[in-house]
């Protein structure tokens, strides 16, 4: 794989040739971008899956949700639906997504809406009858078309973007001056034990004049099924089977797993089949399966007749939280009080 990648070298100039110009095309309003009188905060990365995308947005609902009405706005991935769809009681994981769905079901007093063509979908949010007065777009950073108005940038602390390269040799999208347009960085999962010296040689590396911060994955300490709980510490001990399909799921495995335990990992945002299902409840057997809370929204409409538990996680700030939260409030007060 990595000799492939290093064959496809010419590739990934040519690509970053194309992303530049479509960047410079957009910078000089050659290509038109669109704005809205409304705060429209963009969370995305330069590189391709893994960043935590979507504990940020979950950081950003818990922010904003109790003072504000707030829409959140994705593509909608490897849903099997086409346009705007606005999350309701009747939508699913196939609908939707699973991230989208996974965000409908944890906060209900939230406007969940899917929509490939992010202009059409602010509008159609902004048609609604109950308007949003804050939309957050998931994995927005590339999306040009809109212009939002603050962009959050995100990087893992163990692939910075500076580490890497353009598609297909590395995994970049476009090319890292791209970064520029950030109004605020963060470096993902990283160590919860980070210390000042390690994030000074991370801002030294990145060398960006945006606000830059840290954070981490939290693990809850307990798992969930759709009726009951078990404490982690219980289920280290016990014999299980753990399914993950996410962009990175070792640290998820290396979070329960003991020596007897079975393991089946798929690809990010598989979508699992009747036959996926029969291979888990055979090598289950009499076991819990544990899984991510992004694959539980979609094993779950399987019914599984074995005891199926998810692991919520969550994004934590690493010193400065505070600061964060400010910048963000600001922006969205301030943008608000403009109306």
């Amino acid at each position: 794989m990595i000799f492939l990648r290093k064959i496809l070298f010419p590739l990934a100039i040519l690509y970053g040739w194309i992303t530049q110009l479509r960047n410079f095309l957009y910078d000089k309003g050659i290509l038109k971008s669109y704005a809205f009188d409304i705060p429209v905060i963009a969370v995305g990365n330069l590189s391709v899956g893994g960043t935590g995308k979507t504990p940020q947005i979950e950081y950003l609902i818990r922010l904003l949700s109790t003072d504000f009405k707030v829409a959140t706005l994705s593509r909608g991935y490897k849903r099997q639906s086409n346009g705007f769809i606005l999350a309701n009681e009747l939508s699913t994981a196939a609908s939707l997504g699973d991230e989208p769905y996974q965000m409908h079901l944890k906060f209900p007093n939230i406007q969940v809406a899917v929509d490939v063509d992010r202009k059409n979908g602010i509008e159609q949010l902004l048609s609604q009858e109950t308007k949003p007065e804050i939309i957050v777009l998931d994995d927005a950073f590339q999306h040009r078309r809109v212009r939002a108005g603050l962009y959050i940038l995100l990087t893992t602390f163990d692939e910075l973007y500076v580490d890497d390269f353009m598609l297909p040799t590395g995994n970049l999208r476009e090319s890292r001056s791209g970064a520029h347009r950030a109004d605020i960085i963060i470096v993902t999962k990283c160590p919860a034990t980070i210390s000042e010296k390690d994030r000074k040689k991370v801002k030294d590396k990145l060398n960006t004049s945006a606000p830059l911060f840290f954070s981490a994955i939290s693990y809850d300490d307990s798992a969930f099924s759709s009726a009951s709980s078990m404490k982690v510490a219980e289920l280290r001990s016990m014999s299980k089977l753990l399914v993950a399909g996410i962009a990175k799921p070792k640290p998820f495995f290396a979070y329960l797993q003991n020596d007897s335990d079975e393991i089946m990992a798929f690809p990010d945002h598989h979508q699992f089949t009747e036959s996926d299902v029969a291979s888990m409840l055979k090598r289950a057997g009499n076991k819990p399966i544990i899984t991510t809370e992004k694959d539980f929204v979609r094993l779950r409409e399987h019914q599984l007749s074995s005891p199926l538990f998810y692991l919520p996680i969550k994004t934590t700030l690493i010193a400065d939280g505070d600061q964060l939260d400010q910048i963000i409030l600001n922006y969205v007060g301030k943008s608000t009080r403009n109306r």
